[in-house]
């Protein structure tokens, strides 16, 4: 039964999140704050459509920005609008979605898999019998760590380690 880990959704639109406040002049953590206000209103609605953007699944999202589900649907459903008739909206959009991609793009990614299962397992030890694959992905190659119940969430921690300066998502997979 394949799972998709919420984890790293939820660690990635947090980035999103921290790097979202930090442009705008916001406290770390306001954008989960209940407040119509348009200086966090704004900031919030552009870093969950900029999450939508790159995959992050709506429940983490709502998750992080202390909102209902219902609502990123909206914020994602009305982004092109907002776009070609906000102005602040735009501008805000460009700015913020620029720097993300730029720290997203110096992050290296692996060119092969071999590679990739060597460098983790200098940090994580496979166990045998397994009961959980955890499927990494960086770039266009990929490769799985199998651990037990009982190792699985030092595993995973471990692997998060090893490749937090790598362009990487993570995947469980419970066969």
């Amino acid at each position: 039964m394949p799972y998709r880990s919420k984890i790293t959704d939820k660690e990635k639109f947090e980035h999103i999140c921290n790097l979202t406040t930090s442009l705008v002049g916001l406290r770390k953590g306001s954008l989960g704050i209940k407040s119509r206000k348009q200086k966090i209103q704004l900031p919030r609605l552009i870093a969950a459509n900029i999450g939508r953007l790159n995959d992050i699944h709506h429940r983490a999202i709502a998750d992080v920005l202390n909102r209902d589900r219902s609502l990123i649907y909206h914020y994602e459903n009305t982004h092109s609008t907002n776009y070609t008739s906000w102005k602040e909206y735009r501008k805000l959009f460009n700015l913020i979605y620029k720097a993300y991609e730029e720290i997203e793009d110096v992050k290296p990614a692996f060119l092969d898999g071999e590679g990739m299962k060597r460098h983790l397992l200098e940090f994580v030890e496979e166990s045998k019998p397994y009961q959980v694959e955890i499927l990494i992905n960086s770039g266009v190659v990929g490769c799985k760590i199998r651990t037990s119940f009982i190792k699985f969430s030092h595993t995973l921690k471990n692997i998060k380690f090893s490749l937090a300066n790598y362009n990487h998502s993570i995947e469980i997979n419970l066969p």
